[in-house]
């Protein structure tokens, strides 16, 4: 079964092989999951707050590159799931302010912007990572009823720069507004496979083709089962109605006044109950149509009737 964390494990395997990428996918993270806040005194400190262990250990390891220390923390939240959170507390030091503005998180007086410059996204390598971290930082995947992805935001403005970045990569993205954020969604397999495809994760647009290869031959074999049990309902009536026919002519001594062929399809009926139309055709002497045995059962029906 595939999940939002299986698909988050797979893109945090993923190594940006460029400075622009690894930029663009922290810009996303922090644009998805960070937070600022104003200790005092000109005093910064930066978290990002994340659902996925390998999405803090991506974290990390993209600040330890541009020699940001930071510390994974976890706590657990107060929702009825009690599902584990992980931390990245850093200090907003010189070092990392200048990182998180060259990577478009903060302004050049350090206030956060709601979404990144162009810049940030211009190659089509960065737009994979701004993507990709996205995902990472705020992304859910649900294939219970309707395949249904998305791509949380604090901002409609964000969510609405993350629906132009997948545009420009080659996907469809939605934008949604709700009472306590902001979300890019994509639905139906071909979008939801597109976007996984530009982020990266081929292993899980390889296991959805799967699943839909092997939901569409089920159901087409549950089509070919229907068809085939209303055939044989359809064939049992009209035995039955044949039988009972034969039966009444026989009762009324009118067989005999039948010509040949026809005393010989009810002849092959009463021998024959649960037989179809071709295997009672292939049994007539000489063997006839299925077509010809057909209208002769139907005129015993009609005569019987």
């Amino acid at each position: 079964m595939t999940t939002s964390e299986n698909v988050r494990e797979e893109l945090a395997q993923i190594a940006p092989p460029r400075d622009c990428d690894r930029r663009a996918e922290l810009s996303a993270l922090f644009h998805s999951a960070g937070s600022l806040h104003l200790r005092g005194r000109g005093e910064w400190a930066l978290h990002l707050d994340l659902a996925s262990g390998a999405a803090a250990r991506r974290a990390f390891t993209l600040l330890r590159k541009d020699g940001i220390r930071s510390e994974i923390r976890t706590y657990r939240r107060r929702a009825f799931d009690r599902a584990t959170r992980y931390q990245i507390h850093m200090d907003g030091d010189a070092d990392a302010l200048r990182i998180l503005e060259a990577a478009g998180v903060l302004d050049r007086r350090h206030a956060p912007l709601e979404r990144p410059p162009h810049r940030v996204v211009r190659r089509s390598c960065c737009r994979a990572a701004y993507l990709r971290g996205a995902f990472l930082g705020g992304g859910s995947l649900s294939l219970q009823r309707s395949p249904h992805l998305e791509l949380r935001t604090a901002s409609v403005a964000a969510a609405a720069f993350l629906s132009e970045v997948a545009s420009d990569a080659g996907s469809a993205l939605g934008v949604v507004e709700r009472s306590t954020h902001a979300a890019a969604y994509a639905k139906g397999w071909d979008a939801i496979e597109s976007f996984l495809a530009i982020a990266g994760a081929a292993e899980t647009v390889l296991a959805l083709e799967e699943r839909a290869v092997v939901a569409a031959t089920r159901g087409q074999a549950n089509r070919l089962a229907n068809a085939d049990h209303a055939n044989l309902v359809r064939t049992s009536r009209s035995a039955e109605l044949q039988l009972e026919a034969v039966r009444r002519l026989r009762a009324e001594r009118r067989l005999e006044q039948l010509s040949a062929a026809l005393r010989e399809a009810a002849d092959l009926r009463l021998r024959h109950p649960t037989a179809s139309l071709r295997e009672l055709a292939a049994r007539a002497d000489p063997p006839a149509s299925k077509a010809a045995l057909h209208r002769r059962l139907r005129l015993i029906e009609e005569m019987g009737g």
